[in-house]
């Protein structure tokens, strides 16, 4: 069995300098690095996680917090931060809130949390304030994920949901749309955080910009769910003069709404266009219209984000100092997809 004196030996260097330059951390030097990586390879040597750990004083487990796993959004994201942490020797602990306010407590205000993890990561998590304090008192590092509460310290990692929404409009008014109606997400949803706010001012500001003015009667709250999404639209066709085109704050809520409108008799898009925000892995499949939005690289660039600190990254990646500040969002960009559910309205 090869032992680490074994790559040290063939290296040249010492066996400190073989666990600095397998554990990525920025002391050593590139060519040294490259040279300790041929060896280990070259001896098909495996270092020893829990090993490392011990070492360095750490658990090597990361804990993710998580409002529903079973959305798109954080199922994604929470898979690419896994497959990231697992490159670099390191463990994820899923706490999933679920909308239990017994967890949330158990999770976000235990004074042992830090005893278990060496890092923290909220994607998407609302706070309150005693959830602020509790944290503060971890003393752990941590980083976000999207448009929930900032924890101070803490670099941000988002899109601009401002904007989105903004172009997933601006695209309907370009096809000559002028009665556009919008769902939004409900303020007693858990999940709706500060994004339904964000999305409804996107769509508001767009409308205003293109001298529309936004209607109250064309804008309908319910939950972030293709089940959600078909209630609004269904609501929306039954306030009188159904609008020509839909924007919905989310794919799974645009979903919902297609049926709606195939089920009063209506066709997507020739009588209604619809469109959403995410690029969901069934908007290819459903021919949904949609503003992407890059789920899976805001995972692994919080998870970089969040262990670059603690000098761990994965095997041969190439030292890099994060340029995030911990006062200003990283925000990723977004972009206009285009499919079957939006066309320009039908002439009367």
């Amino acid at each position: 069995m090869t032992r680490i004196d074994d790559v040290a030996r063939l290296a040249g260097v010492s066996t400190a300098t073989v666990s600095r330059a397998l554990r990525g951390l920025p002391t050593v030097s590139a060519a040294t690095r490259r040279r300790v990586l041929a060896a280990a390879e070259q001896l098909d040597y495996e270092v020893s996680p829990s090993a490392s750990r011990l070492a360095g004083g750490r658990t090597g487990t990361v804990a993710v917090v998580v409002p529903r796993i079973t959305r798109w959004f954080f199922s994604t994201v929470v898979e690419s931060v896994e497959e990231y942490l697992h490159q670099s020797g390191y463990d994820l602990l899923l706490y999933n809130l679920g909308g239990r306010e017994q967890v949330r407590q158990r999770v976000l205000r235990t004074a042992n949390l830090h005893k278990r993890v060496d890092a923290m990561m909220l994607v998407a998590t609302p706070l309150r304030p005693a959830d602020l304090t509790a944290l503060a008192t971890l003393e752990l590092p941590g980083v976000t994920i999207s448009s929930g509460s900032r924890v101070p310290n803490w670099p941000c990692v988002r899109i601009d949901d401002v904007a989105a929404a903004r172009a997933a409009t601006r695209h309907l008014i370009d096809l000559g749309h002028h009665r556009i109606a919008h769902i939004s997400g409900d303020p007693d949803d858990e999940l709706a955080f500060t994004t339904h706010l964000d999305r409804r001012r996107g769509y508001q500001e767009e409308l205003r910009s293109a001298g529309l003015r936004p209607d109250p009667s064309l804008d309908v709250e319910s939950t972030f769910t293709i089940e959600g999404g078909n209630r609004a639209a269904v609501e929306l066709l039954a306030r009188g003069e159904p609008p020509t085109a839909i924007v919905a704050a989310c794919d799974e809520m645009a979903m919902g709404a297609m049926t709606a409108v195939r089920d009063a008799g209506l066709r997507v898009p020739q009588d209604v266009s619809v469109i959403g925000i995410d690029d969901h892995d069934l908007a290819g499949v459903l021919g949904l219209s949609t503003i992407a939005q890059p789920a899976a690289e805001q995972g692994r660039l919080a998870a970089r984000m969040l262990l670059d600190p603690l000098g761990a990254r994965p095997l041969g990646a190439t030292v890099r100092q994060s340029s995030a500040s911990c006062d200003t969002p990283v925000i990723l960009p977004t972009r206009l997809v285009v499919r079957d559910s939006t066309a320009p309205p039908r002439a009367h």
